[in-house]
């Protein structure tokens, strides 16, 4: 019962977040998504690893939330906007954007598998690829570590477990 629920909240959840998404104001998002970029990078932007966004622009995009914000480095600092001109985009699903996150899954093959979309500069695109392989969970603030962690095994179990189809009384299918 519990599997089962679980279940129903990985693959339903998203699209229950996605109108209080949308009815945020983006300045909150920005604020909110400035706040734990710059937590999870402040290393990587301390020893210049980012240096290849300055100026450029990756666009992020959580299909099933309808969230899209475009990032890039600007006087050493993270920055979000709500719309630039991307040169490069990645696209994926909540739960594929959090189990990369956690490590739980490899980039390559969720973009072989057609469910991480990376359209654009490709030699961009790579370097974000390889910061995503690269990004030390250690590195990231213990709190923030923790949620992702608990959050991304929530979700691995939840995917295992698949919903066995609902029945009637008379045992067709709903």
């Amino acid at each position: 019962m519990l599997d089962k629920l679980r279940s129903r909240l990985v693959h339903r959840g998203p699209s229950l977040l996605r109108t209080p998404v949308k009815l945020t104001p983006f300045a909150l998002k920005r604020q909110v998504l400035e706040q734990v970029l710059g937590w999870q990078f402040r290393q990587a932007m301390e020893e210049g690893e980012l240096e290849f966004l300055e100026g450029r622009w990756l666009s992020i995009e959580v299909r099933d939330l309808g969230l899209k914000w475009f990032t890039s480095v600007q006087d050493n600092k993270l920055v979000v906007r709500e719309d630039a001109p991307a040169d490069v985009s990645f696209s994926a699903t909540a739960n594929d954007l959090l189990m990369i996150a956690a490590r739980k899954q490899d980039p390559d093959t969720l973009f072989f598998q057609r469910r991480l979309v990376i359209e654009g500069d490709t030699e961009l695109g790579l370097y974000v690829k390889n910061l995503m392989d690269a990004i030390e969970l250690d590195a990231m603030p213990k709190p923030l570590r923790m949620l992702l962690l608990q959050l991304a095994d929530f979700v691995e179990a939840g995917m295992k477990h698949q919903s066995a189809p609902e029945s009637n009384s008379v045992g067709e299918p709903c």
